[in-house]
């Protein structure tokens, strides 16, 4: 791997690392951009290159695993939750959830309780893919 590579690799890291940090707050592609230190067309090419999905398909998947969580192990509802990771709206919430998921936050809610296994166990089971 040349050097470049290895530079550019870190500071897509470092744009990933500050995603999963605010992933409820507003973010654009241009403020992440700014962090790894590129253009936002590079930023996207590069990032998905990289991780495999585009920066905006990662947030929302970020979103997403944090909402299956508080689904499972709280008894808010799903507005509440839809709005405290970082959706605008409900219907794109569960249009996302499902397209991730496979299922609606109130269905996956429904058949999923809280989760008694080590945490690394945890992740495992619950990531969606």
């Amino acid at each position: 791997m040349t050097r470049e590579a290895e530079d550019l690799n870190r500071r897509l890291l470092r744009a990933r690392d500050a995603m999963d940090r605010a992933y409820a707050d507003p973010l654009d592609v241009p403020a992440i951009a700014a962090i790894a230190c590129v253009s936002e067309a590079h930023f996207i090419r590069s990032f998905r290159a990289v991780f495999g999905e585009t920066p905006h398909r990662y947030l929302q998947r970020r979103r997403v695993e944090r909402s299956m969580f508080l689904l499972r192990e709280t008894d808010r509802n799903v507005t509440d939750i839809c709005l405290d990771v970082g959706f605008g709206s409900l219907g794109t919430f569960s249009r996302t959830f499902r397209a991730i998921v496979g299922e609606t936050p109130s269905d996956y809610r429904a058949g999923h309780g809280p989760i008694v296994a080590p945490n690394c166990f945890q992740l495992a089971a619950t990531r969606p893919w």
